[in-house]
């Protein structure tokens, strides 16, 4: 399989899909704003290594906007490769997604294109590739403020997540599909057969029934269960280890924001505020009534907003975030001026948490969706078959929708892994976990853990063909995605 085989078997999921239309040339009028793809050389445990940037026109990474503006943006390809960027978190028209081919073509090496981004209400969003690419770190935050965000007396820090290998990602894939099956995988159960299967649908649907009497554990199934599928060989918060971490200055007595994105492409986390209590006030770019702790799950594509508030002595705070199921951590330090920082280590002495669904059951949402009774209604099944190293969604019917209406999915996981679903062009709202009804979070991406049942409400107010998917890269590229069609789509 050639490199542009690769690239748009992890756009599509390996689901085929006519090409509609293209984005149309850049026109004469001039953006405000420049983002430019690049290569760039990091440190990565003392070696070198050759990733992918996103930048600004000043060459910092990423991008900043107002909430409620149109972003006008000059995308700039200034690599040899063809690749493309989704604005995950923004909702833009279809054709300006970025996910290669529905509808937009690959940008070519040295090709510049022009696009028209809504904003949206303020968030911290992120951009990436929706190819192999970005696992070579082809990512980088897009923060949207409010006007009360630029009013807060608090301190902004971003912190982006990566999961990094020397390995190339083409590489990665083959070694998982080469080694599927084999004892260090887990179960090689095929669960894809339990897929469309009337018992598996009639079950999904009894566990959906909030009077079912099934009473499943909130955080799934951990027993049996595959946790990761590679071993990195580094784990880093802003481009850098635990070795040589970021020292971010705080103020003795302050108050700091963090806007905390999981980039990585196979690694859940953990975030872990140590000594500083932590306050989530809000989930993949949207406010939630708040939640204290210092522990906060992070899956694949999800994003955290966190607020501390500093003691008023000196010191130096780590801010970590601990790998599922593993030893292996990274994190940024805060630290006040003069403070001693003292070497952390990239292991800890214990395991990470597994993720599940205690947080998102305690989560709900400052602004949720309005009270209406769903339009139409779809069941959608996770499965996969470890032993080939597949994985697919299987719905009910097509999942079809007009503008104006309101569309609910009931999302089941038949597998033994645990599967966060992303959602384009849209944002949904957590109204059921294992059959217990609620006003949830309203977010653009849920982890589904292990036989875990979820139902997603949203209004269709955003015309396309959006993909459904897994953001595990791996999963996703062996055919972890699904499509939303609308009827009325032109």
């Amino acid at each position: 399989m050639n490199r542009r085989q690769f690239l748009m078997s992890v756009a599509m999921g390996a689901t085929a899909v006519s090409t509609i239309s293209r984005v149309r040339p850049a026109n004469a009028a001039t953006p405000s704003k420049r983002l430019s793809i690049t290569k760039r050389t990091i440190s990565v445990n003392g070696r070198s290594a050759s990733v992918f940037g996103l930048t600004d026109a000043s060459g910092r990474p990423g991008l900043h906007a107002d909430a409620g503006s149109t972003i006008e943006l000059k995308l700039a390809n200034q690599t040899s490769e063809s690749t493309l960027i989704h604005w995950h978190g923004l909702t833009p028209p279809w054709k300006m997604d970025g996910v290669p081919d529905n509808p937009a073509a690959l940008l070519k090496p040295g090709e510049d294109r022009s696009y028209s981004l809504p904003a949206g209400e303020g968030g911290t969003q992120w951009m990436h590739a929706h190819t192999l690419q970005e696992q070579n770190l082809l990512a980088a935050p897009l923060i949207v403020r409010t006007g009360q965000d630029k009013a807060a007396d608090e301190q902004e820090i971003v912190i982006l997540l990566h999961d990094f290998s020397f390995k190339s990602p083409e590489e990665l894939l083959t070694d998982l599909k080469s080694k599927a099956g084999s004892s260090s995988m887990g179960m090689t159960m095929d669960h894809s057969k339990m897929m469309g299967s009337m018992p598996g649908m009639q079950a999904m649907h009894q566990m959906m029934s909030s009077n079912s009497g099934m009473d499943m554990p909130m955080s799934g199934m951990n027993m049996g269960m595959d946790v990761n599928d590679i071993d990195y060989d580094a784990y880093l918060a802003n481009d850098r280890t635990l070795d040589d971490p970021e020292v971010v200055t705080v103020e003795k007595g302050g108050r700091a924001r963090l806007r905390i994105i999981n980039g990585a492409t196979a690694t859940g986390f953990t975030i872990d505020t140590g000594t500083l209590p932590g306050e989530l006030v809000s989930v993949d770019g949207r406010p939630v009534l708040s939640v204290k702790g210092s522990r906060f799950p992070i899956s694949m594509g999800q994003r955290l907003d966190i607020r501390l508030q500093l003691p008023s002595g000196a010191g130096a705070f780590p801010i970590l975030a601990l790998r599922e199921g593993g030893v292996e951590r990274t994190g940024v330090i805060l630290a006040t001026q003069g403070a001693q920082v003292s070497k952390l280590a990239a292991e800890g002495s214990e395991n990470g948490p597994i993720l599940d669904l205690g947080l998102e059951q305690a989560l709900r949402a400052s602004s949720p969706l309005a009270e209406r009774k769903p339009d139409r209604k779809y069941s959608a099944m996770l499965g996969g078959d470890m032993a080939s190293y597949t994985w697919g969604i299987q719905t009910d019917q097509p999942i079809v929708a007009r503008k104006g209406e309101r569309v609910r999915l009931d999302l089941m996981n038949m597998s033994m892994m645990a599967h966060p679903i992303h959602l384009h062009g849209h944002h949904f709202q957590v109204v059921a976990i294992n059959g217990a009804r609620m006003s949830g979070a309203v977010r653009d991406t849920v982890l589904m853990p292990p036989m875990a049942a979820l139902t997603i409400d949203f209004d269709a107010d955003n015309p396309g063909h959006w993909p459904l998917h897994c953001h595990h890269l791996y999963h996703m590229a062996s055919g972890m995605m699904t499509f939303v069609t609308y009827e009325d789509l032109t």
